[in-house]
Order: C-alpha cells, then structure tokens, then sequence
C-alpha cells in the first residue's frame, strides 16, 4: 500500500457517500485528504469537486482519487478535462479493478444516486487493491493515450 493519501471529493449530492466512504478509506489503512464539500447545504458545482482532486493527484499530494456527485458522469467529464487524469465511473467491482490495471485509471468516480453503501465499499476496496500491470500492451495503449493527450494539449 502506497502511504500518500487518497484524495476525497463530492459536490452536495455525493456528500454523504462521500463522508462515509472517508472513513471506510482510513478503515483500510489509508490516508485521507478531504478536498470537500464541507458544507452540502449551499449551492456548489461539480466542475469544483474534480478540479480539487486534480489538483491534489498532479500535484503528488495523493495517489488517487475518489470522486462523487449524483450520477457520476459530470465530475468524470469535469476531471478528465484535466491532463494526467484518468477518471472513470465504476458501478461494478470488475471495472474498478480492471480500469486501473489495464488503464492505470487514477480517480474513481461513483455515482451516489446509482449505488448503495456495500457496493461503494467493494468498488473503492477494488480500485484501492490494484495496481497497474505495466504488461507491454497495457504502456503501449496507456501511451498512445498521453500521446492523445499532449496532442490536443498543445493545441494541435
């Protein structure tokens, strides 16, 4: 287990799922890093909550990411904006496992109206447990995605 946090966010609809799955986290032994929302009450926005838990991840002041609004989808298309996240929606133990892998997938993102309590629990146990195969296909794909990445970066 890699002792740099795990970094935590949500906007007002996945704060709850939020504040449960942080201590379910330390539970397992991690660390946590909270980049909010502390106040689930007032108005806020998704693109926010993912920009927090980019900035944590480029940074190295965590390793990965969890990630949570109502559905999922608009904190996954928020972060993926930003270059060295891979971001991806699991609401099934396989793909959390699998996304990171095969995908080296930094951020899981759930969505708190879709899942329930004990699948968070397998999904973010699964995501935390894997680790990246570094098989040659897998840096080959992974590579032609960052070269994707650095292509539309620059303004090509």
């Amino acid at each position: 287990m890699d002792s740099t946090p795990i970094a935590l966010a949500a906007d007002h609809a996945g704060y709850e799922l939020k504040e449960m799955l942080k201590r379910f986290v330390i539970s397992l032994g991690y660390s946590v890093i909270d980049a909010g929302t502390f106040h689930p009450e007032l108005p806020d926005d998704y693109p926010d909550w993912a920009e927090a838990i980019a900035a944590r991840i480029s940074s190295g002041e965590a390793a990965r990411g969890i990630l949570i609004c109502g559905s999922g989808v608009g904190v996954c298309v928020a972060a993926n904006k930003i270059p060295g996240i891979r971001a991806a929606i699991c609401h099934d133990s396989y793909s959390a496992r699998q996304g990171v892998e095969h995908d080296d997938m930094n951020v899981l993102v759930l969505g708190a109206r879709i899942i329930g309590t004990e699948l968070a629990h397998d999904l973010v146990r699964s995501f935390l447990g894997a680790a990246f195969s570094h098989e040659e296909r897998h840096v080959r794909r992974l590579g032609k995605v960052k070269a994707i990445e650095q292509k539309y970066a620059s303004g090509h």
